[in-house]
């Protein structure tokens, strides 16, 4: 299976996006958009920002685990990792997400 964008409505009718690697993981998910076409930007932000390694903020959680955020040129959130229980591990999620993020295919499950 290829990595893909799904793009769905979540239970408070708000518009989310997660992008999902080729072996199934969540790598990235989107916080809420009002409108489709939001959290379709939100995707197309993710395609231009993603190769850019500058736009990682590598963090560490209070609980000793590691995520990333992904943010875009004018330095907003696009997208937020689950989390990952070493550094390697949160290094090699960014690379999915440089590798996968540009040219995902966007699966569209809203019912819309």
């Amino acid at each position: 299976m290829a990595a893909r964008y799904e793009l769905f409505k979540g239970n408070d009718d708000q518009f989310y996006f997660r992008l999902i690697a080729a072996n199934g993981e969540q790598i990235l998910r989107s916080e809420g958009y009002v409108s489709k076409q939001g959290a379709q930007n939100g995707i197309n932000s993710v395609r231009v920002n993603s190769p850019l390694d500058a736009r990682y903020d590598r963090k560490d959680s209070l609980n000793y685990q590691y995520y990333f955020v992904l943010k875009g040129g004018n330095w907003e959130v696009i997208g937020v990792s689950q989390m990952y229980t070493t550094r390697e591990a949160r290094e090699t999620g960014i690379a999915s997400v440089k590798a996968n993020g540009p040219d995902a295919s966007t699966h569209d499950l809203t019912g819309e």
